[in-house]
């Protein structure tokens, strides 16, 4: 693609995007190259996921070296990890002037805006990072986007496995079963719904899908609704063959991480159901207050690169445990409780058949993986022991832009284990609530 997004067969299912794109070849500004080699220990407590000691030791960074882009970028990163927008826009913007054409800055500055629905500010930045189609696309957008209607709205699972499906309504018409998966950015649907619906694209682009050429749209939809809770003015996305036909049949479309982050969800797979909220202090005061007097303690919660959630977590084996940062997907495809990256399984011991190679796909590429069975994962007080995972050994703990998010995770919590349990995600304290059973 023009753009460095591409796609493959999982991805346009879910509406899932991958940047694919060249590394940003940014000129050695000031101290650019003193700021990778001085500045190791904010780098290495950064990559190990210690994201507010790596923050400070940025600014230290600066206040001794004031041009140094890879600091000031990186500081700018901290603050959009925990939606601190200030601070990432004070950091960014000073990147961005120290290197007009560094495009990692340029791109985590356009998320930063589209973060708070800054569209149109968001625009000169995915230019200059290069993004075609998110350019386009958000600089359509007219009026305020992703207007809430409704309080609450309680929507129950129409399907659990082998993927969550929840109905909703689209520009009024009748019912459509949506997968919802946090792994992926924006609201996209079935072609044959999009038109349905009346969706004109406000820029589409031919791109490979690996069995042969499709079509991806971008657009803007009017009314999207979930329960009793109706949100307007979305930017939306579908996917034809050449033919004109729909990509994928399973479900009509996927919710993803951006609408959520509007909202105050509550993922209660334990009850079978999503809890949405109007998102604002008061609702996230009574969630924490909820929590408090359930005795669940809150987690950190962290957005990166668009869409993937992480929090702290760990992987035990006959070796011993290791705990850190870990990704954590609600909803999506697929039958494990986790997933496990690079060298962990073998540097914990985790028990894994290497006789049984499952062929599947990983940030658009063709991946092998292998059944493993950790003694236990945990997250919080959130525990499954000796449960169906994958392996990755080939996959990176940490792949860094344009690819990956640059710090380091040893997997990824899935769909499975969040069975017993019911999460909010606070997206404005960023705070993760897991408690066991079904919501109240």
């Amino acid at each position: 693609m023009a753009d460095g997004r591409q796609w493959d067969r999982r991805s346009l299912l879910r509406g899932a995007a991958a940047l694919a794109g060249a590394a940003a070849t940014a000129p050695l500004l000031g101290g650019e190259a003193t700021a990778l080699a001085g500045g190791g220990d904010a780098d290495a407590l950064f990559k190990a996921g210690k994201f507010e000691q790596a923050g400070r030791a940025y600014e230290e960074i600066l206040r001794n070296d004031p041009e140094n882009l890879h600091a000031a970028r990186r500081r700018g990163y901290v603050g959009l990890l925990s939606n601190r927008f200030p601070d990432a826009e004070k950091y960014l913007k000073l990147a961005v002037e120290l290197a007009p054409g560094d495009k990692e800055a340029h791109s985590l500055l356009g998320d930063c805006y589209i973060r708070q629905d800054k569209f149109a500010l968001s625009v000169p930045h995915w230019e200059a990072a290069g993004d075609e189609s998110y350019a386009k696309w958000f600089a359509a957008v007219r009026g305020e986007a992703y207007r809430v209607h409704g309080e609450t709205a309680r929507v129950p699972f129409q399907q659990m496995d082998p993927m969550p499906l929840v109905e909703a309504s689209v520009n009024g018409g009748p019912a459509k079963r949506f997968l919802f998966y946090t792994g992926a950015p924006n609201l996209s649907m079935r072609a044959s719904v999009a038109e349905e619906a009346g969706l004109r694209p406000v820029f589409s682009q031919e791109t490979d899908f690996g069995m042969g050429p499709v079509r991806a749209h971008w657009g803007i939809l009017d009314s999207f609704t979930l329960g009793g809770m109706e949100l307007r003015n979305i930017p939306v996305s579908w996917a034809e063959t050449m033919p004109g036909e729909d990509v994928g049949t399973d479900n009509d479309g996927l919710i993803g991480t951006w609408v959520f982050y509007h909202l105050l969800p509550t993922f209660d797979y334990a009850g079978r159901q999503l809890i949405l909220r109007r998102r604002t202090a008061e609702t996230a005061t009574k969630a924490r207050a909820a929590a408090a007097r359930a005795g669940v303690k809150p987690l950190p919660v962290w957005l990166a690169r668009e869409q993937y959630l992480h929090s702290t977590g760990s992987f035990a084996g006959a070796a011993g445990s290791g705990t850190g940062v870990v990704g954590v997907n609600f909803g999506g495809v697929g039958e494990i409780a986790a997933g496990v990256r690079g060298k962990t399984a073998e540097q914990l011991g985790i028990r894994t058949d290497y006789d049984r190679q499952i062929g599947t796909f990983a940030q658009s590429h063709p991946a092998v993986v292998y059944p493993c069975y950790p003694k236990d994962i945990r997250i919080g007080d959130a525990v499954a022991k000796d449960v169906y995972c994958y392996t990755n050994p080939n996959q990176p703990v940490n792949v860094p832009w344009p690819y990956g998010t640059g710090f380091d995770s040893m997997g990824w919590f899935a769909h499975c284990f969040w069975k017993p349990y019911n999460i909010t995600v606070d997206f404005t304290g960023m705070n993760l609530y897991i408690a066991r059973g079904k919501a109240t």
